[in-house]
């Protein structure tokens, strides 16, 4: 990718995010509702409500207080949460690791259903195995991932119990670990039992996040390929006598994964917005779960921290992916 590329990428990257910091400040200020209201024990005296109010910034103009917070942001200060009397990215660090876990599980969940789905429905092209492929596609691009999450709290927390469907590992066992990333952390470490015990309480909030995005990959990526499998080189292919499969895997696969790849990576972002609602449902501790917490409890550092947070995550894999996107194509790569 050239250099020009880069730096204009950046400099976009970094103008969305500016735009994001802006956009959430106003609008988290407009909502009615005052936070200091909501914390203040009752019976306090107007000065107390005044000293409260001023302690977290809130008696200054809205410019003001913009520019303060503004500043803090650029030295790696996100303020304190009012609800949590914590430092916001503390408590974000805390728990973005277990959201990046669960997204990553989805995300892989997603890729490996969908690429499963398009080699199926174009080998079976033609044949009623296809239609009923793609009727099951259907329903799981029309049902949303919270619908999902609820049916599978139902099934298998309830009816038939086979998952775990709250919290993240077993609270009765202490991790003994020095981060959040129990995963990684535990295959490091060989705490392979506990790593089994994170992945099933993992299983069911990632099903239900993977299902709807892995529908999207399998559509995308089936109609790409019945493109790929009409163009001249896989009738070569077949003239040299390679298998249907093996046309499939070499040739057709890899030609049609650069547009479905770019189109997974826009899905990712909708897949970590997502997680609001899904770990909720599941009261899976992540950063979700927390913007839930801190918009119900109006708590403005801790909003606008959250919100920065997913900005960033969404600029991060837009670049990746545009990288990613010019490493596969060749004629993107001298674009």
């Amino acid at each position: 990718m050239p250099l020009a590329l880069i730096i204009s990428r950046a400099l976009s990257a970094i103008a969305t995010l500016f735009g994001v910091m802006v956009v959430v400040f106003v609008l988290v200020r407009v909502v009615p509702g005052d936070p200091i209201a909501m914390m203040i024990a009752p019976g306090a005296s107007e000065a107390d409500i005044a000293a409260l109010r001023a302690l977290y910034g809130l008696d200054l103009p809205i410019w003001e207080q913009f520019w303060v917070w503004f500043r803090q942001v650029l030295g790696g200060d996100l303020g304190t949460s009012i609800s949590m009397k914590q430092n916001v990215l503390a408590i974000i660090a805390d728990r973005l690791p277990a959201t990046l876990e669960l997204a990553m599980m989805a995300l892989i969940m997603a890729v490996l259903w969908g690429v499963f789905i398009a080699l199926l429905s174009t080998a079976w092209r033609g044949t009623i195995a296809e239609r009923l492929i793609d009727n099951f596609n259907g329903i799981m691009l029309a049902v949303p991932d919270f619908i999902w999450g609820l049916t599978f709290v139902l099934l298998f927390g309830v009816l038939v119990p086979l998952f775990p469907i709250s919290g993240r590992s077993d609270p009765l066992v202490d991790p003994g670990l020095s981060t959040q990333f129990f995963i990684l952390e535990g295959l490091l470490r060989g705490r392979f039992a506990f790593v089994w015990d994170v992945l099933r309480h993992m299983l069911l909030p990632a099903c239900a996040l993977a299902f709807p995005l892995a529908a999207v990959i399998g559509r995308v990526l089936k109609n790409t390929m019945t493109d790929v499998m009409v163009q001249d080189y896989i009738l070569l292919a077949r003239i040299k006598g390679l298998s249907r499969p093996r046309i499939l895997l070499q040739e057709a696969l890899r030609n049609a994964a650069v547009p479905a790849l770019a189109l997974t990576g826009v899905q990712f972002t909708f897949l970590i917005g997502g997680t609001v609602i899904t770990e909720r449902i599941f009261s899976y501790p992540g950063i979700g779960n927390l913007a839930i917490d801190a918009v119900i409890n109006r708590d403005l550092p801790l909003i606008q921290g959250l919100v920065l947070t997913f900005g960033i995550i969404f600029i991060i894999v837009n670049m990746a992916v545009d990288a990613m996107t010019a490493w596969l194509n060749p004629r993107l790569r001298h674009a």
